[in-house]
């Protein structure tokens, strides 16, 4: 089967439609699916879940379907960076699904191992474990977490071959792996696509086998918040 698309809409017909749940990965604006989420914005498609780290920043990464009104609702352990997202969230228009940082990791990886729960101590007596299943291990309180089984997986990787093994580059290894694994179907833009058999076995950070549709482009790779110094004077 041959994964390798033209383009970003290209590898995404025939898989978006309203209401759905997007698993997107990366951290902050690094290793983040650019061109795909550029693609879901022009497709027009709403009402739209995303499971993601964070939503980017203002015209940038998940905030510029924030800006088009085409998210619905964030699964998101980060919402920083982004006015937007915070006039939304607090005007009622945009729900919120916060979760601690390695429990939405977690509750990714879960649903790509088939795992519909589990427990976790994360957020216990918090405003996180409001309304869910609470339980006792051992003389201590764990509260239930549910696996996130997506319609859609969007992630961005370093490298990748032609059948979709992938490997990622250090921050953007976060994120990438458990939201690839958690959907039906996963779709990756890569920085390279390097020849079929060109990766080495123990270098590879996820096998093909998740990966359904591969596109190769280039990337804007901004920087969340530049920070410089002045320059010191000879």
């Amino acid at each position: 089967m041959d994964k390798v698309y033209g383009s970003a809409a290209e590898a995404l017909d025939g898989l978006l439609h309203d209401g759905m749940l997007i698993a997107a990965g990366g951290f902050g604006l690094c290793g983040i699916p650019e061109l795909l989420l550029s693609a879901i914005r022009d497709s027009g498609v709403k009402e739209l879940t995303f499971a993601s780290n964070n939503a980017g920043v203002d015209d940038f990464g998940i905030g510029i379907l924030l800006q088009t009104r085409q998210v619905k609702k964030m699964l998101s352990s980060y919402v920083g960076e982004n006015a937007e997202f915070m006039r939304q969230y607090l005007s009622g228009e945009l729900e919120l699904d916060f979760n601690p940082q390695g429990t939405l990791a977690e509750r990714m990886r879960a649903g790509g191992c088939g795992i519909p729960g589990f427990y976790t101590k994360t957020g216990v007596g918090t405003v996180v474990a409001e309304g869910k299943e609470h339980k006792e291990f051992d003389g201590e309180t764990y509260v239930l977490e549910r696996g996130i089984f997506a319609d859609l997986s969007i992630v961005k990787a370093w490298k990748a071959d032609p059948t979709g093994n992938l490997v990622f580059r250090k921050t953007a290894r976060n994120f990438n792996p458990p939201a690839a694994m958690c959907g039906k179907v996963c779709v990756v833009e890569a920085e390279e696509i390097v020849p079929t058999g060109s990766l080495a076995p123990d270098h590879i950070h996820l096998p093909g086998i998740y990966v359904h549709r591969l596109i190769q482009g280039a990337h804007e790779k901004r920087i969340e918040q530049r920070t410089t110094r002045k320059r010191e004077t000879a």
